[in-house]
């Protein structure tokens, strides 16, 4: 079977790499293990002091959630006791990859999840642990424990500079690229996906669209699954949930807008007949198949 190498660069703390998982979730509906995924962290910032610099404070940043809900991923708009950095959640990623490599994407999403639909302040390893509770049979208290490890830091240090590598490249070229403290980076989220010897480059917020003609040129020998027929496909092939934009989206037909409406009634049929569950997030839901 053919293999696409894919890099995420991407950052727990980042609206816009949150409200790109409905894009992300329809690229793995349709291509599945063909496409081998690699989170690299960008850690967008150290202290938060980067951010309070900049005027940011807990109102101004809910009222930002707010602008961030068109694209329909789960916000919850009470501010924070205060502000942090990325940093302590980039480790958090980076540890469990080293520690339990198999929950690496379980542990980035829980992150997402909390940064995005609570008030827990993920900088604080209580809060930290809180999140990562989300993420079955994950060993909390070693992650958690390892964050300052001397490996940790070394592969988080790794992770940010690669993320810092941009320069010259058609992420900068299109005016997807950053350059918050020092070096060109990649901004959340940006892919570069490669097959053989050929790379091509997604920087920045993209709509699906862009990255399956990117994945089109790569390899177009790759099996491609069509939309499922009911949201209880999606369901029982991501066990750990969706939210009802992703669904919406894995559902769409060619390049239609997503049906959110439909999405979500058909969803509601399906908890009406014992099928799914429906857990609250934020303003929205996680659904999952039942049993």
């Amino acid at each position: 079977m053919s293999v696409i190498e894919v890099t995420h660069f991407t950052d727990p703390g980042c609206p816009w790499a949150y409200s790109a998982s409905p894009a992300f979730a329809v690229l793995h509906w349709r291509y599945g293990t063909q496409l081998h995924w690699r989170l690299v962290t960008i850690g967008l910032t150290e202290s938060a002091e980067q951010y309070t610099s900049r005027g940011y404070t807990p109102v101004r940043a809910a009222h930002g959630y707010m602008r961030f809900r068109r694209f329909g991923m789960p916000f919850a708009t009470a501010p924070r006791a205060r502000i942090t950095a990325t940093a302590r959640m980039c480790r958090t990623i980076v540890a469990t990859r080293l520690l339990d490599p198999e929950r690496e994407y379980a542990a980035f999403r829980a992150l997402q999840f909390a940064q995005f639909t609570s008030t827990l302040v993920l900088d604080d390893a209580r809060d930290i642990a809180t999140a990562l509770e989300r993420v079955s049979g994950l060993d909390v208290q070693a992650i958690v424990g390892a964050l300052d490890d001397e490996q940790v830091s070394t592969a988080y240090e790794a992770d940010r500079a690669l993320s810092r590598t941009a320069a010259g490249g058609p992420t900068e070229f299109q005016g997807k690229a950053a350059q918050s403290d020092g070096p060109v980076r990649y901004t959340a989220p940006s892919l570069i996906l490669r097959a053989g010897e050929q790379t091509l480059e997604g920087g920045g917020f993209q709509p699906v669209e862009a990255y399956d003609v990117l994945i089109a040129n790569l390899d177009p020998t790759l099996e491609r699954e069509p939309p499922p027929e009911s949201p209880l496909d999606a369901l029982q092939r991501f066990p750990k949930g969706l939210v009802t934009q992703e669904i919406a989206a894995i559902m769409t037909r060619g390049n239609d807008a997503p049906d959110r409406v439909a999405a979500e009634s058909a969803l509601v049929e399906l908890v009406g007949k014992g099928s799914a569950r429906r857990v609250a997030l934020g303003d929205d839901a996680l659904w999952l198949a039942a049993g």
